[in-house]
């Protein structure tokens, strides 16, 4: 199960739609809670750096820049919180992983939220677990709450 704010929620789908046509993406910073479950504590936008300078490229795939990573790495650094997963959007496309998705997960332990995106407005939002080696593809349940 994760755990995420409705705010947190609502931050990842602005940000969608404000990529449309184009893929968002991000990183999400999370704390492990005893029974397994993750609590998302912070939701760190990323440019995709696939997309061109001209606007082109990244409607179909993304990149997240890698001093984002490293700057939130830093952040969390003396903290209890950890990457936990990033997020990502599919423009005209359900909130599944596609193909390539599951050909780029390097870190199985990852989460994927994937925010479908359709005629510019967000419309689902689904977590995955994804690993590339053995091609299992597990949903995550997602629950958003106050209390997140």
């Amino acid at each position: 199960m994760i755990h995420l704010s409705p705010a947190q929620h609502q931050a990842i789908s602005q940000q969608a739609e404000q990529a449309y046509p184009n893929e968002c993406c991000g990183l999400l910073a999370g704390i492990t809670n005893a029974d397994g479950s993750i609590t998302i504590t912070r939701v760190t936008s990323s440019p995709n750096t696939l997309i061109g300078k001209d606007g082109a490229g990244g409607h179909d795939r993304f990149e997240v820049a890698p001093q984002v990573r490293f700057n939130l790495m830093r952040a969390l650094n003396d903290t209890p919180e950890s990457i936990i997963g990033h997020y990502h959007s599919h423009p005209d496309h359900p909130a599944e992983p596609s193909k390539h998705d599951l050909d780029m997960a390097f870190e199985p332990h990852l989460a994927w939220l994937i925010v479908s995106v359709s005629q510019g407005a967000a419309v689902d939002l689904r977590a995955w677990r994804l690993n590339r080696d053995s091609r299992e593809i597990l949903s995550i349940p997602m629950e958003a709450n106050e209390n997140s």
